[in-house]
């Protein structure tokens, strides 16, 4: 494959922070090197030192970043169909968990399940997300609930990057749920699972950030600090799971921390906004899960938009409250329910996202020095990634020079 490529005849939406909206120039071309972008700007402008050099005209189509879905469980044996049918007979998430099912049904059988099994299933969904032009997937752990089992989700995470052409980035997430061993025991799981298992995934290099699930069926901020601390004497970056059934606090203690994001936040108090846009943390919305859940309270998006959060949109793909592997589902979900606008919608799939898992500086913008991933659709105008519903408007996916 040869160095260098000249994309020309595009719409560029290069998510870049200027007065035009999506960062959209009319009449693009990008330069790409190597893996790297060296040059955008309008096709009348370039350089002629660029003369001669190999070029695809991609006759019109709209090119964004790869998209990004920043907050996934994906690797996960079995579904919970039939939970979903309670739920339509009333029962709530909480109803579900306290009964034995939601995450500990998932973990009974990701647990029984084969390495084999795992990655044969999460490459299904990671496959639907390519589809859609998405280049970066962050994949959560959390369905182990034991040291090994916890490992073996990671190792399978990264394992997915081998057989695919994307990046995956792997949070820890021991403290999802207390496993039936532990019942009545969160603190000791917090002690004896989630930090020791922490720092042995850490050293094997398995980890790049730390998570958990900060609510009143699960763990409490008390117990979360204590794994963050852990996570910092590692250097590891921490999110969290925060507010999503209840006003827990979670979001100030990610913030206190200097977390990469707070997610769900539906019930994030308006008059903690303040305090969390001061840390620079990413609110990740995840209409998935509302709209799976039937939930009625919405995150504070215009609290949030009035305080300069950037607000990032995921899948939250799961077996239980989110079972989506569309991250242009989610991007219309987030406009319809939530109320984002299309630009949001997409900075939030790209440029936010990419901060919320800490690549900034490499993924989410069409810029020289980032990496050359980019999404080639067939639409007119970016807006339209968050209309339409069913099927993709996927030309092609341009991604560390190879073309899928």
């Amino acid at each position: 494959m040869k160095q260098d490529l000249l994309l020309t005849g595009c719409k560029l939406a290069a998510t870049q922070q200027d007065e035009n909206a999506y960062g959209l120039i009319a009449g693009g071309a990008v330069l790409i090197r190597g893996n790297r972008i060296a040059w955008v700007g309008d096709a009348d402008n370039i350089p002629s030192e660029y003369a001669g050099i190999e070029t695809e005209d991609l006759d019109g189509r709209l090119v964004t970043p790869a998209l990004i879905d920043c907050h996934t469980h994906l690797v996960f044996g079995g579904n919970r169909a039939l939970e979903f049918e309670m739920r339509l007979s009333g029962a709530s998430y909480e109803d579900i968990a306290r009964a034995g099912g939601g995450i500990i049904s998932t973990v009974k059988t990701t647990r029984g399940a084969t390495d084999d099994e795992l990655i044969e299933l999460a490459l299904k969904r990671l496959d639907d997300l390519i589809s859609e032009g998405v280049g970066v997937v962050e994949i959560k752990s959390g369905y182990g609930l034991t040291i090994e089992d916890e490992i073996r989700m990671l190792r399978i995470a990264r394992r997915l990057e081998t057989l695919r052409p994307i990046k995956i980035v792997t949070t820890w997430l021991a403290a999802h749920a207390v496993p039936p061993e532990y019942t009545g025991r969160s603190d000791a799981y917090i002690d004896e699972v989630a930090i020791p298992g922490l720092q042995q995934a850490a050293a094997e290099g398995l980890v790049d950030a730390v998570d958990g699930f900060c609510e009143n069926i699960a763990f409490s901020c008390d117990q979360i600090e204590r794994l963050f601390i852990a996570a910092k004497t590692l250097s590891l970056p921490v999110k969290l799971h925060a507010e999503q059934l209840s006003d827990q606090k979670g979001a100030l203690l990610a913030a206190r921390f200097g977390g990469l994001s707070a997610d769900h936040l539906e019930y994030l108090n308006e008059n903690d906004t303040a305090a969390f846009a001061a840390s620079g943390a990413v609110a990740v919305l995840l209409p998935g899960a509302f709209y799976t859940l039937n939930e009625t309270k919405l995150p504070p998006v215009g609290a949030l938009r009035e305080h300069s959060v950037e607000m990032a949109i995921a899948t939250d793909c799961n077996p239980g409250s989110s079972p989506i592997s569309s991250i242009l589902t989610a991007m219309n979900m987030a406009c319809t329910q939530f109320a984002l606008t299309p630009e949001e919608a997409l900075l939030g799939v790209t440029r936010h996202a990419a901060k919320a898992l800490g690549l900034s500086d490499q993924y989410g913008v069409i810029a020289p020095g980032y990496r050359a991933e980019l999404a080639v659709w067939n639409v007119d105008h970016p807006a339209e990634l968050s209309y339409w519903l069913g099927g993709s408007p996927l030309h092609n996916y341009i991604t560390r020079r190879a073309t899928i």
